[in-house]
């Protein structure tokens, strides 16, 4: 389900990145400090990529490299600007759900400590009570050993002849 939406947002994401691309790209072609600074741009990364298409495909790399065009160099590097811009835009929403996201964590996190730390107390309270009813019940344990079972005999005897007399005196 999840990954439907992901692509879904990916695809919403790009094609509104792209105008703003194509506006970089038609900036590009008409300012000249800029135009020279994205041809600059251009050139060092045919060089880079040229340099490395070679090492992987085992050339020779100490051959020069042959600069791009003018127009092409402009092209190519309004191409890439247009792209890193997409790109940077995509990873910016990305950093921003991950962010979301821990927080949400830390939220439910910090949810599951307070019920936890509930329970705690919960628990110290029944602990405190289960001990006072030990002690009452070790001091009843105590009085009807004081006693013995002939003394809680006699008592409930006893209070059956008082019973008895009040109610003839009434």
């Amino acid at each position: 389900m999840i990954l439907p939406v992901v692509k879904l947002g990916t695809l919403a994401l790009k094609t509104a990145c792209k105008p703003v691309a194509a506006r970089l790209k038609k900036e590009a072609g008409l300012h000249p400090r800029f135009r020279q600074f994205i041809i600059n741009i251009a050139q060092a990364n045919h060089r880079f990529t040229t340099t490395m298409q070679r090492r992987i495909y085992g050339h020779a790399t100490d051959v020069e490299i042959r600069p791009l065009n003018e127009e092409k160099a402009v092209q190519v590097a309004s191409d890439l600007l247009g792209e890193l811009f997409v790109f940077t835009v995509a990873g910016a929403a990305v950093i921003f759900e991950v962010q979301r996201s821990s927080r949400s964590e830390a939220r439910k996190e910090a949810l599951r400590r307070q019920e936890l730390e509930a329970m705690k107390q919960k628990d110290e309270e029944l602990e405190r009570e289960i001990e006072l009813l030990r002690r009452k019940l070790e001091e009843l344990d105590h009085l009807s050993k004081g006693r013995g079972l002939s003394g809680i005999l006699n008592f409930r005897h006893a209070h059956a002849i008082e019973d008895d007399k009040s109610a003839k005196s009434a």
